[in-house]
């Protein structure tokens, strides 16, 4: 008796998982109009409800405005249950009477049911041999509801649920109890087997992390095991008893219903999945061939006139871009649910969301790439942007990274490059070099031939200048109390321009010195009683120490 159970429930849940598209598509959903013959139903929305006599659908009813679908079927389940209920009322007291529009299902002198032209219409067969179907529903429904509270049936259903719970309870001990005994040996088994997963020294996965994965793997299984045991429980012993019947078949509706509505959106949307599998390879293959195209024009491999190579992967970033967004385009009405409400809504609120918050970052983007094909600089290059001075570091779509030479990193977004003036020292400085100046003031008593040949002689003494161009001098400014005179020097290096600085000022302090010129910058108000010079033997006063050329 048990195994005739389990099995009738196991073959009911096969036949139900087999057929339950089939079944679905046959019957149509029941919120929706059937396309009739004739075409009177086709264009309106039909309201059906369920009659459900102990857990079962017999049929469905249909609703107008002044009697809605939910309270005809609820008023025909009550009066089937009350013939049920009543043993003096015989099966073979129903019958089947025409009236003038409708034909009623009696049982004695009680409707149990009224079929009208449209409900026949909306079957899509005739008034009579509907009625025949529901009668034939009804005495079914009534024999099955008097059958199951057959005191007999109840005792031997009791009997029966008793012993499945006791196997089920049983079955879930000896389960966990081989689960417990499965992961103690699976731990002590692989504890010595498995290692931590590393390619070239960087550590993927540590060995616990993978000894847990094994471990919720086990956990997973039996908890499957334990979902499909407690639902097959529960479907043999609650549909043993006509009050729990229907909460068992609405659980096995709640499952089942996704599950096959999934199933259907999938072999439905077949079609779509292979064309946008079509147009993945598609695009991918495109993109393979862009970037070998790209890569050989980075390496120089191949040249086109008038782009340069560091252009090479930005363009080519560019270009897939364009594609992506091509291909996205392409693809969207293939996507499934694409053409749903809630789809559309979740793409207008991501495409709001991406227009309100990503201003800066879509300017900051443009800028970067506008930047490149600008030439302004380049890695390794000594620039100036606003106020920072540095070496250019790294250059990234977003912003971009300066080395000062106090070895400060400062970053900078590049819209705010785009919008400024970048001075770039080192684009000509291997053409004729960089120009370094700095000004001296000195007074109208002073020769200016003597002040350009200290100034110039100066320039000479400094390492790490060209001579070729040579150095120059200019008269800047005719100022109240002195001349203003400007010296020019040429290097090949602009990141050494502050050695190169400190170098000049200090042979201009020292030549100037040596001949006895006082400096006059910024200005006086009179002329000392002694020049404001200093003497060679004070060059190295104490604490300085004198190099050993000079000693």
């Amino acid at each position: 008796m048990i195994l005739r159970g389990i099995s009738q429930v196991l073959m009911a849940i096969l036949l139900s998982v087999l057929l339950g598209p089939c079944l679905a598509i046959a019957t149509d959903d029941p919120q929706k109009p059937t396309a009739l013959t004739g075409g009177k139903l086709s264009q309106e929305l039909v309201q059906l409800a369920p009659v459900v006599v102990d857990g079962l659908e017999l049929f469905h009813v249909r609703g107008v405005q002044s009697y809605p679908a939910k309270k005809r079927a609820k008023d025909c389940a009550s009066r089937i249950i009350s013939i049920a209920a009543n043993p003096a009322v015989k099966l073979d007291s129903l019958n089947i009477k025409e009236a003038t529009a409708t034909t009623q299902i009696l049982s004695g002198k009680i409707v149990l049911v009224n079929i009208s032209d449209t409900d026949a219409a909306f079957e899509g067969i005739e008034r009579q041999l509907l009625a025949e179907a529901r009668k034939y529903r009804i005495g079914k429904a009534i024999e099955g509801w008097r059958n199951d509270r057959d005191p007999s049936i109840l005792k031997r259903n009791i009997l029966f649920s008793l012993v499945v719970t006791f196997i089920f309870a049983l079955g879930l001990w000896f389960g966990y109890m081989l689960h417990r005994r499965l992961q103690t040996k699976l731990k002590d088994r692989l504890d010595k087997k498995i290692h931590d997963v590393e390619i070239k020294k960087m550590k993927l996965i540590s060995r616990s992390q993978l000894m847990r994965i094994l471990t919720g793997f086990t956990n997973l299984v039996w908890s499957g095991i334990i979902l499909v045991a407690g639902y097959l429980y529960l479907n043999s012993v609650f549909t043993l008893f006509p009050w729990t019947r229907g909460f068992v078949n609405g659980l096995f509706s709640l499952i089942g219903n996704p599950l096959r509505t999934l199933w259907q959106g999938a072999v439905e949307s077949l079609p779509d999945l292979a064309f946008l599998l079509v147009l993945f390879f598609i695009v991918k293959y495109i993109l393979t061939m862009f970037k070998i195209f790209f890569k050989s024009l980075n390496d120089g491999n191949t040249i086109l006139s008038g782009f340069d190579a560091e252009w090479a992967w930005p363009t080519y970033r560019l270009v897939r871009l364009a594609l992506f967004i091509f291909a996205v385009v392409v693809a969207y009405p293939y996507i499934p649910g694409s053409s749903s409400a809630a789809f559309k809504g979740l793409s207008i609120f991501i495409g709001v969301l991406f227009s309100i918050g990503s201003s800066s970052f879509i300017g900051n983007l443009i800028a970067g790439y506008t930047m490149t094909y600008r030439r302004a600089f380049k890695v390794g290059q000594r620039i100036k942007i606003g106020n920072h001075f540095g070496d250019v570091e790294t250059i990234r779509l977003m912003v971009t990274h300066l080395r000062t030479p106090k070895n400060e990193e400062v970053v900078i977004p590049n819209s705010v490059i785009l919008n400024g003036e970048v001075i770039n020292y080192s684009t000509l400085a291997k053409q004729r070099g960089l120009i370094l100046h700095t000004t001296v003031g000195i007074g109208y008593e002073t020769p200016w031939r003597q002040v350009e040949a200290m100034l110039l002689d100066a320039a000479k003494r400094t390492p790490g200048l060209l001579l070729d161009p040579p150095p120059f001098v200019l008269k800047k400014l005719l100022g109240d109390f002195c001349v203003i005179y400007q010296i020019n020097v040429f290097c090949s290096s602009p990141s050494e321009m502050n050695r190169h600085y400190n170098d000049l000022h200090s042979n201009i302090l020292d030549i100037f010195n040596e001949f006895g010129v006082q400096i006059m910058t910024p200005s006086y108000k009179d002329d000392p009683e002694q020049p404001k010079l200093v003497s060679r033997e004070d060059w190295y006063a104490s604490p300085a120490q004198a190099p050993a050329e000079e000693v």
